[in-house]
């Protein structure tokens, strides 16, 4: 065992003819000198390939390695790319502390990586001292989460409306980390040709003439199918002066309304907003007046509410915007409307076209043709011969036709009287005076048929 310790603590790295020096270890490592080649019978053989690893950097990797009739030849572990013996048997040749070396039965040969780095990514050798040689090569591949540089990638930026900006991310990682630009709250991207987008991948992101849309965080993501994917926050801010919209310029109100005048506001940096009345008095928060500020972002919605107005709160009112950058301004006028009045003697359920349409009606009814109207000697000799033949009729019998002439004036007159009874009736909500009007033309109707009969 003396002659073992002997030989492994010699500096065996980086040698050339690595596989050369690999076999006259592997012949010092005999317990009599004499090559392993004489001591098997049967040689040993490799019963499966390496298989490669895949692993995250930090974490640990493994490769084994399995021989069949190993007997007494040894196995050992070199990195391919640096020619660089690591192990062998059951021995540590690399000052490596990360390196170790474990078996199984003799049969299954494992190399320990420990805190894999990035740089031990590439080809390992398993070999066996046979003469001639008998190796395989297994593959270790070093996979590595993205990581955001901080230079170039942009940090937050500000710009003046109108103006282009170029957005930068730069990120490491293996595999090659693929970049995409999101806004932060999920709002789309306003593009130059009018169209929105979601994302935009790539590693810049170019906006031509900005504008206050695109004002906002935005994410660089940087993924490679290595967990975690990481992300950076970069905020644009963008500069412009204020811009009022007011949707209503002329507001009517009452007196003793309460009524609330509106504009909106757009600055950034985030613009001063107040009211003004004529002389550009600004109006403060106290008594009738209620000024309130409702802001969003670089939007402001402006609110004047004028409690129980009066005839001098109608006029001009003006909504103001600064800001370092300029300054604007809405006139809103507010004049009066008159309260809705109703008319004297006039009755809610009795509406002055009914009405009218009756007087009307009326006088159509006492509206008779000159043709028909007898003369006042006429119609008193007529009305004198129609009480003799009354009178003589009541002294006499009466004939039938005369019986029937009668009867027939009678009905005509029920008929008429009743008639106009029922229209003097449903004209009674107008008043005593149309009430005498009606019955005086029926009696003029009464006595114009006992004229005709």
């Amino acid at each position: 065992m003396n002659g073992y310790k002997q030989y492994i603590k010699l500096p065996v790295y980086s040698i050339p003819n690595s596989q050369f020096y690999v076999r006259r270890i592997f012949q010092y490592l005999t317990p009599d000198g004499n090559t392993v080649g004489h001591m098997a019978k049967e040689g040993p053989v490799f019963n499966m390939s390496i298989s490669n690893v895949t692993v995250s950097v930090g974490r640990e990797a493994v490769l084994a390695c399995v021989v069949e009739n190993l007997s007494v030849y040894k196995v050992a572990w070199l990195r391919v790319n640096t020619q660089t013996i690591l192990t062998i048997a059951s021995h540590v040749i690399t000052k490596n502390h990360r390196i170790g070396v474990t078996h199984s039965d003799h049969r299954t040969w494992y190399l320990h990586i420990r805190d894999v780095h990035e740089s031990d990514q590439g080809d390992y050798m398993c070999q066996i001292n046979t003469d001639p040689m008998k190796s395989q090569i297994g593959y270790l591949a070093v996979v590595v989460p993205p990581d955001i540089l901080d230079y170039p990638t942009s940090t937050d930026m500000v710009v003046r409306e109108g103006s282009n900006v170029t957005l930068r991310c730069a990120a490491t990682g293996s595999p090659t980390p693929n970049i995409t630009w999101r806004r932060e709250g999920g709002e789309l991207i306003p593009l130059g040709n009018g169209q929105e987008v979601a994302s935009i991948e790539g590693s810049v992101f170019n906006i031509t003439r900005v504008n206050r849309l695109h004002m906002g965080a935005y994410l660089c993501i940087a993924s490679n199918g290595v967990p975690p994917t990481v992300s950076k926050r970069i905020t644009l801010i963008v500069h412009f002066p204020p811009m009022i919209w007011i949707q209503n310029q002329l507001v009517g109100a009452r007196e003793g309304q309460e009524m609330t005048l509106e504009c909106n506001s757009e600055a950034y940096p985030k613009s001063i907003n107040y009211w003004t009345r004529d002389k550009d008095e600004i109006i403060a928060n106290g008594g009738k007046y209620e000024p309130v500020l409702l802001d969003n972002a670089y939007k402001v919605h402006m609110k004047l509410t004028i409690r129980s107005v009066g005839p001098s709160d109608y006029g001009s009112y003006k909504c103001v915007s600064k800001n370092s950058l300029g300054g604007t301004d809405g006139s809103i006028k507010l004049y009066h409307v008159p309260s809705p009045t109703t008319l004297p003697g006039i009755s809610s359920t009795t509406p002055m076209p009914t009405v009218e349409r009756v007087e009307k009606k009326q006088r159509s009814r006492q509206k008779i043709p000159p043709s028909s109207v007898p003369n006042v000697n006429e119609v008193m000799d007529a009305s004198k011969s129609a009480a003799n033949r009354n009178d003589l009729r009541l002294r006499g019998r009466q004939s039938d036709e005369s019986r029937r002439n009668d009867n027939d004036l009678s009905r005509s007159a029920d008929v008429t009287g009743q008639q106009n009874d029922n229209t003097a009736q449903s004209m009674s909500s107008t008043g005593h005076i149309r009430f005498s009007l009606v019955s005086s033309e029926s009696i003029v109707y009464v006595i114009l048929i006992m004229t005709i009969s």
